[in-house]
């Protein structure tokens, strides 16, 4: 009994603390900011078919992150400059979108469909909307460290650790891409291919509603995959059976970062992100990763070294 209540004192002293700490988060400011309102401009994202739905969370970039240093903090490479013209960098890169949604192959549509972890996808008929039942790309992701950490019985507060920085890793890699996204705000390539290329085209997936440039998937899988990687080890195998409860089968992988790779490459196959976009996310997600490895995981604020931390050390 006295161990029992003393834990309940214990936690109530961090819940006591973590509210606290979430109220200068500027989460609840969010409903006060000025409101989003899409810009038709060329090159400027725009709402998509089916639903048409508002640009989510313009301003999350205001929230306060965990660990990385301001929202802003990991942006790569500007994109191409948007274009018209067929001989341009930004015309290749929708054109491959184009091609590659037109020859998908079955392993292709697989991939795309278990990684689709789109919250947001609709079934539209008349004047209504029906949300579809699918999970988000961060409770993909969570799912991941859980059944790896069962898998490899690191025991319960290893399990609770895991997913306590994964948690972080997701919330921090989310600001950083929602700022990149609302400081481009690039035209997406279904909007782009059916004003330019074809007005019959539609991607294989539905369009989430947001910008385009940098990938969601690409950034908070790279930052995952660099994060769990630390805490679980490099060249784990395992089979996801996330997608399940959603309709779609399960995957192997032998490592985080391989189902990283293959999660930023959905979005490609998918219809939905420019091969750039998922290049820069991938970029974008490792560095916010090994900086939280950095940081948050190893007492003299720089990457464990060993064998099967080598990539942490470049």
């Amino acid at each position: 009994p006295a161990v029992l209540s003393q834990s309940v004192k214990v936690a109530k002293l961090a819940a006591d603390a973590v509210v606290k700490f979430s109220k200068a988060d500027h989460y609840a400011q969010l409903s006060a900011l000025k409101r989003y309102t899409p810009v038709r401009a060329e090159g400027n994202w725009y709402p998509t078919p089916p639903a048409y739905l508002e640009a989510v969370e313009p301003n999350w970039k205001t929230i306060r992150p965990l660990v990385i240093d301001s929202a802003g903090g990991f942006r790569p490479a500007l994109p191409c400059a948007f274009s018209k013209d067929t001989a341009s960098a930004f015309y290749h890169q929708a054109r491959a979108v184009y091609r590659i949604g037109k020859k998908l192959t079955d392993q292709q549509i697989e991939i795309a469909q278990f990684w689709d972890c789109n919250p947001f996808a609709v079934n539209t008929a008349g004047h209504m909307s029906i949300g579809f039942k699918k999970i988000s790309p961060g409770g993909h992701w969570m799912n991941i460290a859980a059944l790896v950490a069962n898998q490899r019985k690191v025991g319960f507060d290893k399990t609770s650790y895991v997913l306590c920085v994964e948690g972080i890793t997701l919330m921090d890699a989310f600001i950083s891409t929602w700022d990149m996204k609302y400081a481009t705000n690039r035209i997406r390539p279904e909007t782009y291919i059916n004003k330019y290329m074809d007005v019959k085209w539609q991607p294989f997936l539905q369009t989430p509603p947001f910008p385009e440039y940098t990938s969601g998937h690409a950034v908070v899988s790279n930052a995952s995959a660099e994060v769990l990687t630390y805490l679980l080890g490099d060249k784990i195998a395992y089979v996801d059976d996330t997608e399940i409860p959603f309709g779609s089968g399960q995957r192997a992988f032998t490592s985080f970062r391989q189902a990283a790779e293959e999660a930023s490459v959905s979005r490609f196959y998918g219809g939905i992100h420019y091969m750039d976009s998922i290049e820069g996310g991938n970029e974008q997600g490792r560095k916010i990763g090994r900086y939280i490895v950095a940081k948050l995981l190893t007492p003299s604020g720089k990457p464990k070294v060993d064998k099967s931390q080598a990539v942490l050390r470049k």
